[in-house]
């Protein structure tokens, strides 16, 4: 069995000075749906430790970051504001203002408790935190790109983003580990004027 240091993506993000191997995720949806194309504001959900951030910061020099997570990021740069909070809690809204985000990115995944229904129950709550910070920012045609939990209710949520965006895709990228229940939503060009609600 292979061990977590011995991971090949963990040595890569080692490498290359990423926080985690979560960035090779994102490099990968990237370089497949070409969501960060043209991007100057980006609102990252769920961020710490801070790869999807970096990412960001490295490879969209014009763009600047709104990042949020209950725990600290390890990432600091005069393009980037965090703040660490609980999206529960925290007015994004406000925060933003009136400055419409080109891309919302969500890693967002609830603290695991090993019973499969819990699991996928939490990152659906947390995919529809995401999805209601992404409708309340989000610019006319923007993209948002959100982790899910496969299960009970996905199909539901799929369906429902379909209404607010004209291309939905699905991606399990090649880092995904084997045992993850994990898939990634995006959302291309999003509705703002859509009533659907669900």
């Amino acid at each position: 069995m292979r061990k977590w240091n011995d991971d090949p993506y963990t040595k890569k993000a080692r490498a290359e000075d990423y926080e985690a191997r979560s960035v090779y995720k994102l490099e990968e949806i990237d370089k497949r749906e070409g969501v960060m194309r043209g991007a100057r504001n980006i609102l990252d959900l769920g961020a710490a430790p801070g790869s999807w951030t970096q990412y960001c910061l490295r490879n969209i020099k014009s763009a600047n970051i709104w990042a949020i997570d209950l725990s600290p990021l390890n990432v600091t740069d005069e393009r980037l504001k965090f703040v660490q909070a609980s999206i529960y809690d925290f007015d994004i809204p406000k925060w933003v203002g009136d400055l419409r985000m080109d891309v919302v990115l969500s890693d967002m995944a609830p603290k695991t408790t090993g019973i499969h229904e819990a699991d996928v129950a939490g990152s659906l709550e947390l995919a529809l935190k995401a999805f209601q910070a992404a409708s309340s920012c989000l610019k006319e045609n923007g993209n948002f790109v959100v982790k899910v939990f496969m299960g009970d209710g996905f199909e539901g949520y799929r369906d429902f983003v379909k209404t607010r965006f004209s291309q939905v895709r699905l991606l399990r990228p090649d880092s995904t580990r084997k045992h993850s229940r994990e898939i990634f939503l995006i959302g291309k060009g999003f509705l703002p004027n859509s009533k659907a609600t669900f």
